[in-house]
């Protein structure tokens, strides 16, 4: 599973576009956004590293940061979903161990 996270937090790193062409441009390294934030802080939970849990904490506020993870377990659910053919309902609930609905 924590391959599996690791490739969504990917799926987070999308070219920044640039203000006056729209064209893609590099990220700045420093820069803080809510994605890094959540994909960085979802890895240091499933790693049990609370100094990573507590810097990707800070990057953003938290209601940004809720943003962001809410969006990464969609996005996992629906990429699990779509791997095995199955409903995202009944992959959402067999990751939280709970009986299909």
């Amino acid at each position: 599973m924590p391959g599996l996270l690791h490739r969504i937090g990917d799926l987070f790193r999308l070219p920044v576009r640039g203000p006056d062409n729209g064209r893609p441009t590099a990220r700045a390294p420093l820069e803080h956004n809510l994605f890094d934030a959540a994909a960085t802080y979802v890895v240091a939970c499933i790693d049990d590293d609370q100094d990573r849990i507590d810097e990707a904490a800070g990057r953003v506020a938290p209601d940004a940061l809720m943003f962001g993870v809410n969006e990464l377990a969609q996005r996992a659910v629906l990429t699990l979903a779509r791997e095995h053919g199955a409903e995202p309902e009944s992959v959402a609930r067999r990751l939280l161990g709970l009986p299909t609905a």
